[in-house]
């Protein structure tokens, strides 16, 4: 799949959110990559064909006041395309699990750990 199509079904899925979590995304990358640096990948204790995504950034709920006062950069979520590739047997496979690994990052951003993200996706998607 080229980057340009991976692209496109990662903003399908985002915009697939309900508005009441899409509108409160704020101040959030998307960057889709290849593989993840060893720095992302040792940072977190995986693997570099393991990790399929990372979140990296303050989570909305540890945001206070302060949060955007002064020159504050992005927070990113990290899509890893030839590892979420790799685990995906076909197209609509893989269009689920973009889909996923969006979620799944997403629920980190709104101040959910592993256990929780876990629980709500096997809800969700």
């Amino acid at each position: 799949m080229t980057r340009e199509e991976f692209e496109k079904i990662a903003e399908e899925a985002f915009e697939s959110l309900p508005p009441t979590f899409k509108d409160r995304v704020d101040n959030v990358q998307i960057v889709i990559e290849d593989y993840p640096t060893e720095d992302l990948w040792r940072g977190v204790k995986a693997g570099k064909h393991s990790l399929l995504g990372l979140y990296q950034g303050i989570p909305l709920p540890q945001r206070n006041t302060w949060y955007g006062t002064s020159p504050t950069v992005p927070d990113t979520i990290y899509l890893f395309q030839k590892n979420i590739e790799a685990q995906s047997r076909n197209q609509e496979e893989l269009r689920r699990r973009i889909m996923e690994v969006l979620f799944h990052e997403l629920g980190h951003y709104f101040g959910m750990n592993e256990r929780e993200v876990r629980s709500a996706l096997r809800n969700f998607v």
